[in-house]
């Protein structure tokens, strides 16, 4: 089974460069705000964009991507909603693609078969979901393979040479290379044994290889670059978000000037990551 053409074509293009894949948490800042968000992360130079479906229990995300997924429930951000705001998104941009990132629970709640067919409809690309393990997931990726959605899974700097060959084989799209042990947003990142893993891997694994989990500044993106087939950055861009929403209610403006200075404040960070890559 070939990849989802859209993502195997922006993989393609990039004539050797790294591509750079923000992560976002859909209803964060807002549902309304989610659709011009994520345009305002390509126009920054995102190729592809990883949507998280918020979950009340993110065992694989630090406190700033918990706090992300509590503010986009609060606000009603179901799993049919996240697909809505991809469907919204692929209205005015059918070229960048999107992945979906989550659990196990929502996808179960709503039923595999009919996840999958309005996943496709809306016009996702890929889906990795931290808790389905690849010997357990043949039929699911049967069904995603038969929408073109591509199965993506993580590997981590525990992951066996068993493991990492087990996920070559369902893998489409890419894989995502978690560069720490712990959660999303940890610190200390070690490029040298990040490259050495991604050599490991890239020993059993056929499509590319990104790297995420600790990326904070333009300086480790660039590095991480040398190695990876993709940079993934998700917390400080959600941090920086933050930051701005508290700047903006600080100064008295309404929520929704507060949303636009966190896209734009968004935006104009990812483009300073665009840069240098």
């Amino acid at each position: 089974m070939s990849s989802n053409s859209r993502l195997a074509s922006t993989f393609a293009r990039l004539n050797g460069r790294s591509a750079l894949i923000p992560y976002i948490t859909a209803g964060d800042p807002s549902p309304a705000a989610t659709p011009a968000l994520m345009h305002a992360l390509v126009e920054a130079g995102a190729d592809v964009i990883e949507v998280g479906i918020p979950f009340s229990d993110p065992m694989a995300d630090g406190p700033v991507i918990q706090r992300a997924a509590e503010r986009a429930i609060q606000q009603g951000t179901s799993l049919s909603k996240v697909l809505a705001l991809v469907a919204e998104f692929r209205q005015d941009n059918q070229d960048t693609p999107v992945v979906l990132m989550g659990y196990a629970n929502p996808i179960e709640r709503l039923g595999q078969k009919q996840f999958a067919e309005q996943a496709a409809a809306a016009g996702v690309d890929g889906l990795l979901v931290v808790d389905y393990p690849p010997e357990e997931s043949n039929d699911f990726v049967a069904l995603l393979n038969q929408h073109q959605i591509d199965p993506i899974y993580l590997l981590a700097p525990t992951s066996t040479p068993a493991r990492i060959a087990q996920v070559g084989r369902l893998a489409r799209g890419y894989v995502y290379y978690v560069s720490l042990k712990g959660v999303t947003g940890a610190a200390t990142l070690d490029t040298q044994d990040v490259a050495q893993h991604v050599n490991a891997i890239r020993e059993h694994v056929h499509v590319p290889v990104g790297v995420g989990f600790g990326i904070r500044d333009a300086h480790s993106a660039q590095q991480l670059a040398q190695c990876a087939d993709a940079v993934v950055i998700g917390s400080k861009l959600i941090e920086t978000m933050e930051q701005a929403i508290q700047k903006a209610q600080a100064e008295g403006d309404a929520a929704q000037q507060a949303e636009q200075a966190a896209i734009t404040a968004a935006a104009t960070w990812l483009h300073s990551i665009r840069k240098v890559l």
